[in-house]
C-alpha cells in the first residue's frame, strides 16, 4: 500500500533545506512546467527589513481594488501554508498536495539528470508560481527570500513595480559586508521596464539603487520629510495609528509598531505606480487597505493593560507583545515603538536568537528598557543556546537575566516576575512566533 503523499514533509526534506543560491535549477524546473510566471504580473519585494509588512500592505490595497491577489511570503509563522495565499486565503493543504506532485515529478527528472536536486525553497517558489497561474491571479506580491540577485523569486523576467525596503546589514557571510554590497545584491530584482520604489535609504545605497534603476520605468524614493506621525489612539474598542503621507491626511494602520508607517507609505506609492501602468486601484482601495492590513508577529500586542484601552481604569496585568525583530535595526525599531506606545514601562524581554544573527547589537538596542531578560533557545538547528545568549546578555547590560527551558517555560516566568504596568515582550526570531503563539494559548492568553 503506497503512503499518503505528504508535501510539507518532501517541500523540508532535510536533503534539500542547505541554502545554494543560483537560478539554473529554478529555472530549468519551470521551463519543464511550462513557465508559469509569464502568465502572472508580479509586484516584486526585496530589502533587509519590512519586507513582509510591506508585501502585506500591498495586498490589501490590491485586494480592497478588487484585484485577484497571489501572495508569497517566508517564512511561515504558524502554518505552512500561510506562505502561499490568494485573497488572503491560504492554499488548502489538498491543493500544495496536488501542486506539489506536479513540481516533484520535474525535480526528480532534473535531479536523475543533473546530480543536483531543487532547493526547499526553490520548491515552494515553483509551488507558488504554479499555483497563482492556475489561480489566474491579476497580480502577485512575491517576496524575495534571500538577498535578490540569486534568490528563487528573481526566475521572473518582468514585473510592474519592484520595491525594495530598508537596507541594513544582514546575511553577511552571503550578501557582504557592507551596506552598498547587500544593496546591490537586492536591487539586482529590478527588471528593465518595472516602476521601482524604495524606502528611505542612506546616501550610499540610494546611489546604488539610482544605478540598478538606469533601466527603470520610473525611480520614486519615500521621503521621510513627507511622513507625518499622527500617533496611536483608541477606535472603537482597539488601537490604530494614524498618519499622513504626501496628499493622503489621516491614514489608519492597526499594525501600530512607528516603523510600519513607512512600510505603509512605501505600499502606497507601489500601489501608485500599479495604478499608472493600468491597474484600478482608487483612493479608496489604498485607504482601506491600509486600514485592513494585517501582519502576525510584528509588534503585535497580544495583551493590552487595561489603560490601554479604558484610561480611567487601573492597570490589572501586563501587556504582551510579540515582534519577529530579528537584527538590530529590527531591535532598534522595536525600543522606538515600545516607548511611544507604552511610555514609561518597564520590560520584560523574552529573547531567542538564530547564531548567525548580530545579537549583541540587539541586546544594546533594548537594553535601557529592561527589567529583566529571559534567554531561550528556539526550536530551530540554527538557534543560539539560552546559555550562550544570557552570556552575551551579561556582557552587553547591567539589567538582570535568567534562562527559560522552552517558551512555556519564558511566559510563566515572565508573568511570575511582572508587575501590572509592566510590559512582557517576545523577540529575536520569526521562527519562534509559532511557540510563542502556542504558549500563550497554553496560558490562555490569546486564542486561534
Amino acid at each position: 500500500m503506497t503512503a499518503e503523499f505528504d508535501p510539507v514533509a518532501y517541500i523540508n526534506e532535510p536533503r534539500w533545506q542547505a541554502s545554494r543560491l543560483g537560478l539554473e535549477r529554478i529555472s530549468a524546473a519551470l521551463d519543464a512546467l511550462g513557465r508559469p510566471q509569464d502568465a502572472l504580473s508580479f509586484v516584486h519585494v526585496a530589502g533587509t527589513n519590512g519586507k513582509g509588512s510591506t508585501c502585506a500592505y500591498i495586498s490589501f490595497i490590491c485586494r480592497a481594488a478588487g484585484l485577484k491577489t497571489g501572495l508569497f511570503t517566508s517564512p511561515y509563522i504558524e502554518r505552512f501554508e500561510e506562505r502561499i495565499q490568494v485573497n488572503g486565503q491560504a492554499i488548502s493543504y489538498e491543493e500544495l498536495s496536488r501542486v506539489t506532485r506536479s513540481v516533484q515529478v520535474v525535480a526528480e527528472e532534473l535531479a536523475h539528470k543533473t546530480g543536483d536536486h531543487l532547493t526547499e525553497f526553490e520548491l515552494m517558489c515553483a509551488v507558488a508560481l504554479v499555483y497563482f497561474a492556475q489561480q489566474a491571479c491579476d497580480i502577485v506580491v512575491l517576496e524575495v527570500g534571500l538577498g535578490g540577485r540569486l534568490d528563487s523569486t528573481n526566475v521572473i523576467d518582468r514585473a510592474e513595480v519592484d520595491v525594495i525596503t530598508r537596507i541594513d546589514l544582514d546575511h553577511t557571510a552571503l550578501l557582504g559586508d557592507t551596506l552598498e554590497a547587500i544593496a546591490g545584491e537586492k536591487a539586482a530584482i529590478i527588471k528593465p521596464g518595472a516602476a521601482v520604489v524604495s524606502a528611505p535609504q542612506t546616501d550610499g545605497v540610494r546611489a546604488v539603487i539610482e544605478t540598478a534603476a538606469h533601466c527603470a520605468d520610473t525611480l520614486c524614493f519615500v521621503s521621510d520629510q513627507n511622513i507625518v506621525n499622527l500617533g496611536v489612539c483608541a477606535n472603537n474598542g482597539s488601537l490604530i495609528r494614524e498618519f499622513s503621507y504626501k496628499t493622503f491626511d489621516k491614514l489608519q494602520t492597526s499594525l501600530l509598531a512607528g516603523y510600519q508607517i513607512e512600510n505603509a507609505a512605501l505600499a502606497l506609492e507601489a500601489a501608485l505606480a500599479l495604478r499608472c501602468r493600468g491597474f484600478k486601484i482608487s483612493d479608496e482601495a489604498l485607504r482601506a487597505g491600509i486600514a485592513q492590513a494585517t501582519w502576525p508577529g510584528r509588534f503585535e500586542i497580544v495583551q493590552f493593560a487595561s489603560d490601554e484601552m479604558v484610561p480611567e481604569q487601573p492597570v490589572r496585568h501586563p501587556a504582551i507583545v510579540v515582534d519577529g525583530g530579528h537584527n538590530p535595526q529590527g531591535a532598534r525599531a522595536l525600543a522606538q515603538s515600545i516607548r511611544e506606545v507604552f511610555a514609561g514601562r518597564r520590560v520584560i524581554f523574552v529573547m531567542g536568537v538564530l547564531a548567525d544573527k548580530a545579537y549583541g547589537e540587539m541586546i544594546e538596542a533594548v537594553a535601557d528598557l529592561a527589567k529583566l531578560f529571559i534567554a531561550v533557545t528556539p526550536d530551530n538547528p540554527r538557534a543560539l543556546a539560552a546559555h550562550e545568549l544570557e552570556q552575551e546578555i551579561r556582557l552587553r547590560t547591567t539589567a538582570p537575566s535568567i534562562m527559560a527551558a522552552s517558551y512555556d517555560d519564558a511566559l510563566e516566568l515572565a508573568m511570575s516576575n511582572a508587575e501590572n504596568a509592566d510590559v512582557v515582550c517576545f523577540f529575536g526570531s520569526l521562527y519562534a512566533i509559532a511557540d510563542v503563539k502556542n504558549a500563550l494559548r497554553h496560558r490562555e492568553v490569546c486564542d486561534d
